[in-house]
């Protein structure tokens, strides 16, 4: 099973600060659907906040929107990967400190939580909720306790994550963006009207019309204050990214740009080398969709077989890998895309998917498959095997969860009841990016950039 991550979306120096959220974070619904929330600073300099549980049109309406005045705002739509679903820990996270407020927003998952929370709480620091990001909230007020400015503050809080995070600040009138040294996650910059925009993706700025302009740098400080934008750089930064590759592989919209690459021609040629790597003998290709489809259209055109759409999907269902609990995610396996029964009788298939996590809805769909006639069912799937879990921000399962971290290919074979069965090797995976030496590749081979703390570690496995 595979969580998502979350959505940040900033906006600096615009008279439609708050609508442009709302549709900065409308685009990036994909990345969280538990909870949406948008902070505002009008004229005066008040802060104005808003969030809800759900999804982005459901938790605000046109009031709203008009309660959150001003030119400056950051908005967040949020999947829990530390932290139970909650409005607690629903985010922005806004507070008063010392008569200033102060909203964060923090996409990411950090490995040191536990260990930074119990010092916090040892010095009396008091929590509301149970995400990282409200530890990283109570630093930042320590922080602006030891005297300096915000963006000293900022840095100093920052040394002292270890982990994935992607960062937005509001305090005063200044907004601040950040990313991680190793860059795990994605933020982007780009400008509106003169207005600075950032978000995780930037499908969110084309919907808005906004210009694209580049990925922050791995450990990048960004400001945009009345005295204008600056750029620096954290301390430490290591001699190579380690970005996240599930970015390209699933999480992210096809239409965006992720670390400077465009999502749709990775897809595509990661079924390109799919294909190169192990081609079928079969009567058509076919996706699982959505996120099967690119890979499948690389795989199509490479291997020069049909292509088909003989499963439909019903857009009107959420995604399978965000329901709460094991039995609605096996209804939404089964409502989720229904097959065109006359494609299917006596074909031989190849499908072409993105990944297989723990297999229950890849058994499910095979074996509707098989009883609508298939004579062949062949699974090609668009990246390595998942066999280790990911500390830095996507939920997957625990290893005992993991199908292939418990079998082998011929057992997963067996147990889909496939014909044949190929995962994308790790080398084919990296020439279907540009910046092949640059990704974090921790959940494929263990090879963690950043060793989880022992409380940290313990806590994600148990999950």
């Amino acid at each position: 099973m595979i969580h998502d991550e979350c959505g940040l979306f900033g906006i600096y120096g615009h008279a439609d600060a708050s609508r442009l959220t709302y549709f900065g974070l409308y685009a990036q619904q994909h990345r969280g659907q538990e909870s949406a929330g948008i902070v505002s600073i009008d004229e005066e300099g008040a802060y104005h906040s808003y969030k809800g549980m759900g999804l982005v049109p459901d938790v605000f309406e046109e009031k709203h929107l008009q309660a959150l005045p001003g030119t400056i705002a950051v908005g967040h739509v949020r999947y829990s990967t530390t932290g139970r679903p909650s409005l607690a820990n629903a985010q922005p996270l806004h507070v008063n400190y010392k008569g200033k407020d102060i909203a964060i927003a923090h996409n990411g998952n950090l490995v040191n939580t536990f260990e930074l929370r119990r010092a916090l709480e040892d010095k009396g620091a008091i929590f509301r909720g149970t995400s990282d990001t409200e530890v990283i909230m109570h630093l930042f007020a320590s922080e602006l306790c030891r005297g300096g400015d915000m963006l000293e503050a900022v840095r100093r809080t920052c040394m002292q994550l270890k982990g994935a995070f992607c960062l937005i600040f509001l305090m005063e009138d200044t907004m601040v963006c950040v990313r991680d040294p190793f860059g795990f996650h994605p933020l982007s910059i780009g400008h509106l009207d003169g207005a600075l925009v950032a978000a995780s993706e930037t499908c969110a700025f084309d919907l808005m019309d906004a210009e694209y302009e580049r990925s922050l740098k791995p450990g990048e400080i960004y400001v945009a204050s009345s005295e204008g934008e600056s750029s620096q750089m954290l301390d430490g930064i290591p001699a190579r990214p380690r970005q996240c590759i599930f970015e390209l592989i699933y999480f992210a919209r096809p239409d965006s740009y992720i670390y400077g690459e465009q999502v749709y021609t990775c897809r595509k040629n990661m079924g390109f080398q799919l294909a190169h790597e192990s081609t079928p003998d079969v009567d058509f290709v076919m996706p699982f969709p959505d996120s099967g489809v690119y890979p499948a259209v690389g795989f199509a055109q490479c291997a020069e077989l049909p292509y088909e759409h003989a499963m439909i999907r019903n857009h009107y269902v959420g995604r399978t890998f965000i329901q709460p609990s094991q039995s609605m995610r096996s209804f939404g396996v089964r409502v989720k895309i229904n097959p065109v029964r006359a494609m299917i009788d006596g074909k031989r298939i190849c499908i072409v998917d993105d990944s297989i996590v723990r297999g229950t809805t890849m058994i499910t769909r095979v074996k509707k498959l098989r009883e609508l006639g298939a004579k062949e069912v062949h699974i090609r799937i668009s990246c390595p095997p998942v066999r280790h879990p990911c500390f830095y921000g996507i939920d997957f399962a625990s290893p005992k969860e993991l199908i292939a971290a418990n079998y082998t290919l011929e057992e997963i074979q067996k147990k889909l009841d496939v014909d044949s069965l190929h995962y994308l090797s790790i080398d084919g995976l990296l020439r279907s990016v540009m910046h092949n030496d640059s990704y974090c590749l921790a959940c494929f081979n263990g090879e963690y950039p950043v060793p989880p703390c022992r409380q940290c570690g313990k806590h994600q496995l148990e999950k």
